[in-house]
């Protein structure tokens, strides 16, 4: 499954090589863009088929997507594994559930995202869902890039997780070699 994952990403081009500066100011020899294969509706299913079938023995009720790179994700889970699918979304800063949104006392919810680098929109969205009464039972996500060492408390279910290298600027081997980097989104990739 990894290879057809991996694959997807590349075909529709989310999976990028080169230089990048990453917003947590890391440099990165590679980026995942899910927005890429999530313009994609039917190259996602497949993509996200993958999540639904390692969640198949999971006992949850709903799945919640921290906006913006979990709602497409929450909403395409929901519609393949017919549980409901809502966001959460920064309100003042802060994550919250709105919009009409419910999550009920002893639910058992399911985070939702695009990808995961150090889980902080999750443990995020995961505290509100237990002030509200909710059991955050694991994350799910396309990309689980987390880096060795990084450790989140619920079980991740994700399509593919892929080992990018990172490095601070002073010893990023790219910028050694006078390559110029691409912070991600200011510039159109083709």
């Amino acid at each position: 499954m990894d290879n057809l994952v991996i694959n997807t990403l590349k075909e529709v081009g989310a999976l990028l090589e080169g230089h990048f500066l990453l917003s947590s100011g890391k440099h990165s020899d590679r980026y995942c863009q899910c927005a890429k294969l999530l313009q994609y509706p039917d190259r996602a299913k497949d993509v996200i088929a993958v999540i639904a079938d390692k969640l198949e023995n999971v006992d949850y009720d709903k799945i919640v997507g921290p906006a913006m790179g979990g709602i497409l994700v929450s909403y395409e889970l929901a519609r393949q594994t017919g549980k409901p699918g809502i966001f959460a979304e920064r309100q003042n800063g802060n994550m919250t559930i709105r919009r009409g949104f419910e999550i009920k006392e002893g639910e058992k919810i399911i985070i939702s995202e695009d990808v995961v680098t150090t889980g902080k929109s999750s443990v995020e969205v995961a505290k509100v869902i237990q002030e509200l009464g909710g059991e955050v039972v694991g994350i799910c996500c396309i990309v689980d890039r987390r880096a060795e060492g990084v450790k989140i408390e619920y079980p991740i279910y994700s399509a593919v997780k892929l080992n990018i290298n990172t490095y601070d600027k002073e010893n990023c081997p790219m910028c050694k070699q006078g390559q110029e980097y691409v912070k991600p989104g200011s510039r159109v990739f083709k």
